[in-house]
């Protein structure tokens, strides 16, 4: 559908897009040296990223970061501001110590009225700093998470990302995983609108693997429905978790 420019294709698309909508942490650089400044800035949003397009963010029950096993709230620290035309949160923060540091996001449950669904998207992001990569790995214990098995830093367009998606600490066998590039420069062009979100399936132990052909941010959300519902004016909805993690692949030669 993106051979039209993106206007008209968001036209044709239809008011709510084909694109899906991710909760979103975006940092300034995933992999922070000491040339680059000893802090990196972050902005949060919940957006349709391949489209462009803004929805809008209630301030987050959670907002932390880890490193080396130490979880710190940053609530308190954001800013609110508009991404991609809508409401959202921003903030700098400073890299006081070598090594991996995971942003994660837990938003207010949004109610989604065209799905009949809350939607809660557990969201994280990786940044390395000073070329120091312990942590990589880290698991934070959200009630649902993707788990990398890949660096979720330092990959090539190209490189394959692995990661484990958990509910409640355990694997998700055949996890349903959406994949959509956050098309920053607004220059993607598709075929279709079905490749604007790309859905895979994980294994019987929970794991996928998604090559990305293209630079830049890309978004993995694996949705489950939480065994117990919300209530939306007095009827029972279901509730759809989302465990969100945003890679960046740099592009070869860079």
């Amino acid at each position: 559908m993106k051979h039209l420019p993106l206007a008209a294709a968001l036209l044709a698309l239809g008011a709510g897009g084909a694109g899906a909508h991710y909760g979103m942490i975006v940092p300034s650089d995933n992999m922070v040296s000491q040339e680059d400044g000893r802090s990196v800035a972050l902005a949060l949003s919940f957006s349709h990223p391949f489209e462009g397009r803004g929805m809008v963010l209630d301030r987050p029950e959670a907002f932390t970061v880890t490193h080396e096993g130490e979880t710190v709230s940053l609530l308190e620290q954001l800013s609110q501001t508009t991404i991609m035309g809508a409401p959202g949160y921003e903030m700098s923060y400073p890299l006081d110590r070598p090594g991996t540091h995971v942003f994660a996001m837990t938003p207010a449950p949004y109610w989604e009225p065209e799905e009949d669904v809350f939607i809660t998207h557990y969201t994280k992001t990786y940044v390395a700093a000073y070329g120091d990569d312990a942590g990589w790995d880290a698991e934070l214990g959200l009630r649902t998470e993707i788990v990398p098995l890949s660096k979720p830093f330092a990959l090539w367009a190209g490189n394959v990302f692995q990661g484990v998606v958990k509910l409640d600490g355990e694997p998700v066998p055949h996890a349903e995983v959406e994949v959509e590039y956050y098309d920053q420069q607004g220059d993607a062009q598709v075929p279709s609108d079905l490749m604007i979100t790309q859905t895979i399936k994980a294994d019987a132990n929970g794991v996928f693997t998604y090559a990305a052909p293209r630079q830049g941010w890309w978004g993995f959300a694996a949705l489950s429905t939480a065994p117990e519902p919300m209530q939306r004016e007095g009827v029972d909805k279901d509730h759809e978790l989302g465990a969100v993690i945003w890679v960046r692949f740099e592009a070869w030669g860079r």
